[in-house]
């Protein structure tokens, strides 16, 4: 991971003119078997097309072990950390998602990067900012994305 951001605004006030434009892509992220393994223990997951390597490389259809799907989505915080950041920002929290689509597994030893888009700002009543962002995991050398994600941000001052 990289410490620069793709695209950095002073204030939550300089966010409506970035609604429909691409915010940015991180840096490649890898996903090994180690961090696989570690996210199976955190969630008590130990599917085997996860963490039984030699199994599913006979028994998986994806010739190997993959991430689960909820770890994939979960690295999108620190790859959105490279893509965008509010330097007046005080407080920021995940307030949730609005559609999640695993559309293509992860192996063991992938990298995942994120794209991201700027759909909606919304100004609430509290002075924060809520924002929505179209997200795409993309897998190095996949046909199609890891994940399809809409994330919704809340953002203060």
């Amino acid at each position: 991971m990289t410490d620069a951001v793709t695209t950095r605004v002073a204030a939550l006030a300089d966010l409506d003119v970035l609604v429909g434009t691409e915010l940015g892509v991180s840096s490649w992220f890898p996903v090994e078997q180690d961090r696989i393994n570690t996210f199976a223990d955190a969630t008590d997951d130990h599917q085997w097309i996860h963490v039984d390597v030699e199994r599913a490389k006979v028994e998986s259809p994806f010739g190997g072990p993959i991430a689960h799907g909820y770890l994939t989505l979960s690295l999108i915080i620190p790859m959105w950390g490279e893509v965008f950041a509010v330097d007046s920002v005080t407080m920021a929290v995940n307030y949730g998602l609005n559609k999640v689509r695993f559309t293509s597994p992860v192996p063991a030893g992938g990298r995942v990067r994120l794209r991201a888009t700027l759909k909606a700002v919304e100004h609430l009543p509290d002075g924060g900012v809520q924002v929505t962002v179209g997200g795409v995991i993309e897998l190095d050398g996949g046909d199609r994305p890891a994940v399809v994600v809409e994330g919704v941000y809340r953002y203060f001052e």
